[in-house]
């Protein structure tokens, strides 16, 4: 039954003059886009409540205006193909109509593509320099593909175009193997989280430093001598970086020091704490800590152990805490010994030598 009203209705639609149905062809197309739009809404606005920020919304809301326009298109050119209308025998309408919807759907995609980075400049856990590169590389292959498209609705030979593209691709990268490679080192140091701008880093070369920015092809570090230092992504992405600011801000410092033997060791500790809690940037939690390394060569080696709340710190904190060791050492008499040598010279070795004394300095020379 429900087959037979749906043939009827067809069959009215078809007998009536052509103007008529194709109104009518085209009025039904915009009520399924508009059935569309309430029963996607009801349906996936629901989901997207969950998902923080407006990207969702973004997108949305640009693909809603191309997708009623593409179903209207759509309706209008079966309204003048259904009808036989003069216009739909013409040979390049349908090629005409498929490009057109191309069109709008890349001009649809790539504002899409602008508007969301856009929105997720402004999130604190994204990289604001790493967000045109996605939109770069998200508007190329948008237009590409719908260039591909187009070109294919119209019949055109894309062969000689591919194979002319892969020898400009190949002069392309031998010329520019170097931005190249930056910028896919961009992209791993952004997808791994080596470092963010503010974090204080290490280099392979022992240069310290904050990074001051982050681009496309490097990475600028202000070393602690107020020096901007220019490194190219590619070599970051290959080396080893030891990031101070990650996990944590806070980083702990090693104070070495070595004492005489014989010297207290109980006594030594409690100045090296003492030291320790007398610093305004020591933190109190985690404690600090004095410990007992080793036997040296020519002194006991200890080292004391404390935390700073930020990496720039190290280097204030490690000086004032060298100078009160060494005040409060020799207030206590503790002493700090340098490396001596004791040479044994046997009687056949001093045959050639002569002393002179004659100056009251005790000089050794040969003979």
């Amino acid at each position: 039954m429900q087959a037979n009203g749906i043939s009827g209705i067809w069959a009215t639609i078809v007998s009536l003059p052509g103007w008529q149905g194709f109104l009518i062809v085209v009025a039904t197309a915009m009520a399924a886009a508009v059935v569309l739009r309430v029963g996607g809404d009801r349906l996936l606005r629901p989901l997207t409540e969950r998902i923080p920020g407006d990207v969702d919304d973004i997108v949305f809301g640009g693909v809603h205006r191309v997708l009623y326009l593409t179903i209207a298109i759509g309706g209008t050119y079966l309204g003048l193909t259904l009808f036989d209308s003069p216009l739909a025998q013409h040979p390049s309408i349908e090629a005409t109509t498929q490009s057109l919807v191309t069109l709008l759907w890349v001009v649809s995609l790539v504002r899409i593509g602008r508007r969301a980075s856009k929105a997720v400049t402004d999130n604190r856990y994204i990289n604001r320099q790493v967000v045109p590169i996605f939109q770069n590389v998200w508007t190329a292959v948008v237009v590409g593909v719908g260039s591909f498209l187009l070109l294919t609705v119209w019949s055109i030979d894309v062969t000689p175009l591919l194979a002319s593209a892969g020898i400009a691709g190949i002069v392309l990268g031998l010329a520019a193997k170097d931005t190249i490679s930056n910028l896919f080192g961009s992209i791993a140091l952004y997808l791994d989280g080596t470092y963010a701008v503010g974090d204080y880093v290490v280099l392979e070369t022992g240069e310290r430093g904050r990074v001051e920015d982050i681009s496309v092809r490097s990475t600028v570090i202000r070393t602690r001598d107020d020096i901007l230092v220019t490194v190219p992504n590619a070599v970051l992405n290959n080396a080893a970086i030891v990031n101070e600011s990650t996990p944590k801000q806070k980083r702990r410092i090693r104070v070495p020091v070595g004492v005489a033997y014989g010297s207290d060791l109980d006594e030594v500790e409690g100045i090296l704490l003492d030291v320790a809690d007398g610093e305004d940037h020591v933190l109190d939690r985690p404690g600090p800590r004095a410990r007992f390394r080793a036997f040296g060569d020519s002194s006991l080696d200890c080292e004391l152990l404390c935390w700073v709340a930020n990496p720039a710190l190290t280097a204030r904190v490690t000086h004032n805490c060298n100078r009160a060791i060494y005040d409060r050492f020799n207030e206590a008499g503790v002493e700090i010994p340098f490396p001596q040598r004791e040479i044994s010279v046997s009687g056949a070795d001093v045959d050639g030598l002569s002393v002179n004394s004659d100056s009251g300095e005790s000089t050794v020379r040969h003979s």
